[in-house]
């Protein structure tokens, strides 16, 4: 084997072996408390957690950075992967191996998962197990790994950098810290191909070992460890503690016993979830406390005003009364809504103390100003965005698009169907496509499905509150944005023409609507800074052999539920836009009714990809049934409306706050049957609800749920309008309140740059330069199983907790301005 990186003198590896010792006999690390296997299959302690494929691979995205073994140290996800992988840093989109099964044996404390690589005819067991003060990790083999994988698969324990960066390693044969900065070892392989090369080799290894709160050793029984950095690959990579498997062996071929120091008595920090924008007067006011199953009581919790000299004055104490348990937490709350004076207020209590906040009459006001100032410019394709001395990007994609070939599939969830529905040949550049749209999110793409939700969303917004704001210069002649420069246009307005141009687009091109448009290649894909620099900006040429062949694709595929979707926001846009660009207004009404007459004239093309190609389509035709109805009041939508009952009744959640827009146009007796069904769905959400103490519908899966949060909350908006009889004004409070800081895991504010305490370091484009867009708003909490809330503030990598979307920026904006108008008044 290569010669470690960090190799010493022998005499100096004997003292070394005598720290390495010591610090093994440090409280906390050398102490007999073992792990236990609880009821929800997982190796607990106080300040440990030990999962043994509790998550497993995102099904989306591959490699999402929750599976395998994973720790769970002080409160903190520190560790994941830990699995057999074929290569010592993995990227997202490199093989994973698929479970097969996974059993627990309660009686010896033992997690056994079968899984396997079918590519290779390949299949393993790891057994994880409670082993002193730590586990046993095994892997375990039927057969002799085969010829294909020798030199390949090891076991790999990835480890989080933030956590450890700074922080010191030691082996036994050497020492070093762990770099802030991807800083190598890399060799230059034999085909020129850059080869990692571990940090350090040894049989054993310690991380931390000055921190008593994220110390880890790993020894093996065989064979020798490897930390590798895996950011030297790609800027989302952790640290890689690997261990090669050997050939020609069965049974046990690898063994680690992993040992990870805990505090005694460690108990995490309660949080104090509270709205880090703060309340209005009037509203309902309950801060959240979350705390540890092994906290004390948390006593008395004091609201402390402050004066403009800084003093304070207690105007509200109360015991926490006690909630209950959710996930892994107890849950508390403190109710102050009796207190209307305005000022600066914090919530002290359980040894923490909470930032200011305001109660103001106008505490939303400006709330959403940031979105559409900052994040919605940003975002915009095809534009030459500045802001002051800063370019955001320059004017990207002006080479779209290429005209994809039939049954093409696509690592971002796009594929063409069997049909190209195009006029266009197979790599054919496709013109009238370089203008309008925005970045779907911190990717690039040119997704149809969320271009037409963030339309109908801003539309929402002008309608029913008509906000005049203009902070932003937009000339789409000069495809050119000026942040910050006001030019007389209302911004929103604009952003409406702006995602509508991208819209009308496909219609005048394909004479439909098309997934979208999107890059190539892994390689622009993960491209990360400035989009300009992605693409040329010059067509490809396919007669040129140096051509970079760098255009975006476009997927062409005419879908039913593609076609309502755009007809639906084209309809909304074509109201909005009446006035300001009236050509383009008539020509979206017009296209939109085309649609529908086109779709109600064919069999439905029911093609599904991902989740590029619509949603149901029956929810689709409903809201093209809608916008259409809104704006030319003809009678056959509302007939349509009615004859489509059995999808609103069905998901009256997402469809029902959709239609009461349209009441004014339907018959009595539809009306009473809305609200006979609206008042089953208010139990039914109350139910949705009860498990949490936030008020709001906390969803599980491999995308975190702010967007159901913002969703439920507008919704209600809409249906308390409609009945206010049967929904009062809360839950759409409690949602802004959600996203503004009481919601499990910590108390920071879901929107980048607003609250006293907001989101800085989020997954949008400048993502590897651990930053933010202002007004950006992130997935939020994800719930890994079975019981961790987790949203990462100093790691920005995760898509699912930190990613930027610019439907739920438009939808928050709806919301804060319909709390707002709930508010005023009262």
């Amino acid at each position: 084997m290569r010669r470690p990186v960090h190799s010493v003198p022998r005499p100096r590896r004997r003292l070394l072996s005598c720290v390495l010792a010591a610090a093994l006999l440090v409280p906390g690390l050398a102490g007999a408390v073992p792990l236990e296997l609880n009821e929800f299959e997982y190796f607990h302690k106080r300040g440990l957690d030990v999962l043994a494929f509790n998550n497993y691979y995102d099904g989306l995205f591959s490699d999402a950075k929750h599976a395998g073994v994973e720790l769970i140290h002080h409160g903190v996800r520190t560790a994941t992967n830990g699995d057999v992988r074929l290569s010592p840093t993995p990227e997202q989109w490199d093989p994973v191996a698929l479970m097969v099964d996974r059993k627990v044996d309660r009686r010896t404390g033992t997690v056994t998962t079968r899984l396997g690589y079918a590519d290779h005819g390949f299949e393993y067991d790891i057994r994880v197990a409670p082993a002193g003060e730590g586990v046993r990790i095994q892997v375990v083999l039927d057969r002799p790994l085969p010829r294909s994988l020798q030199g390949k698969a090891g076991f790999n324990l990835e480890f989080l950098p933030s956590a450890y960066w700074g922080k010191s390693w030691v082996t036994d044969t050497g020492s070093g810290q762990l770099p802030l900065y991807p800083a190598g070892p890399t060799a230059r392989g034999d085909d020129g191909k850059p080869v990692r090369l571990p940090m350090a080799t040894g049989r054993s290894l310690t991380l931390a070992p000055e921190d008593p709160q994220r110390r880890v050793t790993i020894r093996a029984a065989t064979g020798e460890i490897g930390i590798y950095d895996g950011r030297n690959q790609a800027q989302n990579g952790w640290y890689v503690v690997r261990g090669l498997l050997p050939s020609g062996r069965t049974g046990v071929v690898l063994e680690w016993t992993l040992e990870a120091s805990t505090v005694p008595g460690w108990t995490r920090p309660t949080v104090i979830g509270h709205s880090q924008v703060g309340y209005h007067p009037a509203q309902r006011k309950v801060a959240v406390l979350e705390a540890d199953r092994y906290a004390d009581a948390l006593g008395r919790i004091r609201l402390l005003r402050i004066d403009a000299d800084g003093s304070e004055h207690q105007v509200h104490a109360a015991d926490a009364e006690h909630w209950g348990r959710y996930l892994r937490y107890e849950y508390h709350t403190f109710d102050f809504s009796h207190v209307r004076e305005p000022g600066i207020y914090v919530i002290e209590g359980a040894g923490q103390r909470s930032n200011a906040f305001r109660i103001a009459e106008d505490a939303y006001a400006n709330a959403w100003q940031p979105t559409l100032d900052v994040f919605f410019p940003v975002q915009m394709d095809h534009m030459f965005v500045n802001e002051a001395y800063r370019v955001w990007h320059g004017r990207p994609h002006m080479d779209d698009a290429r005209q994809v070939e039939p049954g093409r599939q696509h690592f971002d969830l796009y594929g063409q169907g069997p049909d190209l529905d195009s006029p266009f040949q197979p790599g054919e550049h496709i013109p009238g496509l370089n203008y309008g749209g925005w970045f779907d999110a911190g990717d690039y793409d040119i997704r149809t499905q969320t271009h037409y939700a963030t339309v109908m969303s801003l539309v929402d917004v002008w309608e029913e509150f008509r906000p005049l704001r203009d902070e932003t210069s937009i000339d789409q002649e000069k495809q050119h944005v000026e942040i910050h420069v006001p030019d007389g246009v209302p911004d929103l307005l604009q952003q409406i023409e702006h995602g509508t141009l991208a819209l009308i687009a496909q219609h005048r091109v394909f004479g439909h609507a098309i997934p979208g448009i999107v890059e190539p290649d892994l390689g622009q894909y993960t491209h990360l800074g400035d989009a300009a620099s992605k693409t040329d900006g010059k067509v490809d040429d396919p007669d040129d052999p140096h051509s970079p062949n760098d255009d975006r694709l476009a997927f062409t595929t005419n879908t039913t539920a593609l076609n309502y979707g755009s007809a639906a926001a084209l309809a909304a846009a074509s109201r909005a836009l009446r006035g300001y660009n009236d050509a383009l207004a008539e020509e979206c009404l017009a296209t939109a009714v085309k649609v529908w007459d086109f779709e109600h004239s064919r069999e439905p093309n029911l093609f599904r990809v991902g989740n590029t190609t619509g949603g149901d389509p029956q929810d689709e035709e409903l809201r093209a049934a809608v916008q259409l109805l809104a704006t030319t009041g003809e009678a056959r939508y509302a007939d349509r409306i009615v004859e489509l009952w059995p999808a609103i009744d069905e998901r009256f959640g997402f469809n029902g706050p959709l239609v009461v827009q349209v009441l004014d146009h339907m018959d009595a007796e539809f009306r009473a049957r809305m609200r006979e069904r609206a008042a089953r769905f208010r139990d039914e959400r109350a139910q949705m609800v009860a498990e949490n103490p936030y008020g709001v519908l906390i969803t599980r899966g491999g995308w975190a749920g702010n967007g159901a949060v913002i969703g439920m909350a507008n919704g209600n908006y809409r249906l308390h309008k409609a009945f206010p009889e049967l929904f009062d004004i809360e839950p759409t409070l409690q949602g802004l309140n959600y996203l503004y800081g009481t919601h499990p895991d910590s108390n920071i504010s879901f929107v980048s740059a607003v609250g006293a305490k907001s989101k800085q370091v989020a997954y949008g484009m400048n993502r590897a330069d651990f930053s933010f867009i202002a007004g950006g708003i992130v997935p939020g909490v994800l719930v890994l199983k079975p019981d961790f809330p987790e949203n990462k503030e100093d790691w920005p990598f995760f898509w699912g907790q930190n990613e930027y979307v610019i439907n739920l920026g438009a939808s928050y904006i709806y919301l804060v301005h319909a709390a707002q108008a709930l508010l005023e008044g009262r």
